[in-house]
């Protein structure tokens, strides 16, 4: 068990009334790569859950505008190490009921999910909304993650075959538009 005082450090950086999730998690992420890298260690398993990906997935289009969330196994941005999330495609909820049963001790944390108003909150409530409605929409955002269709989003880098220009897109001009067919 490591022992580290990022209560004070992440305190000390972030101003009243923001979130300390960023500087929080890259404190922690970056004492964790230290450790394994002084114990030989190559991988490092985080207990994100199938929950904790499909809310970054959310969070990251709604408030980054990017496509992405946590990947089952990662090689950290320096190299040093492989994350790898083996809990990534349980649900949060069969985690709490396995450790309740198990009565695993819970290691309370004065900022993770702490504050009030947190988007992660914001999201987590509008899936259990939608989760009551419309049961398996966990399930299929799960899905979707691994069924992407690069074709149908509009990051050209990902398409694979170009079908000719497109004035509407490219601008040019390809003369006039095709007669259509009309039905009597």
């Amino acid at each position: 068990m490591l022992r580290e005082d990022t209560y004070s450090v992440v305190k000390r950086l972030v101003p009243e009334g923001k979130t300390t999730c960023p500087v929080c998690s890259r404190l922690r992420r970056g004492i964790l790569y230290n450790a394994a890298q002084q114990h030989g260690c190559t991988k490092i398993a985080l207990g994100h859950h199938r929950d904790d990906l499909i809310e970054s997935l959310l969070l990251s289009m709604l408030f980054n505008g990017k496509l992405r969330s946590m990947p089952p196994r990662l090689r950290s941005d320096d190299g040093r190490n492989v994350v790898i999330r083996p809990l990534c495609y349980a649900a949060e909820s069969d985690i709490a009921a396995f450790a309740a049963e198990m009565r695993f001790p819970i290691i309370p944390c004065d900022l993770c999910g702490s504050q009030e108003n947190l988007q992660r909150k914001r999201v987590k409530r509008l899936l259990s909304e939608l989760e009551a409605e419309h049961p398996g929409v966990r399930d299929s955002l799960l899905g979707a993650m691994g069924n992407v269709m690069p074709e149908h989003l509009l990051d050209a880098s990902l398409i694979r075959e170009q079908r000719g220009p497109d004035p509407w897109i490219d601008g040019e001009d390809c003369g006039p538009p095709a007669p259509v067919p009309l039905r009597s």
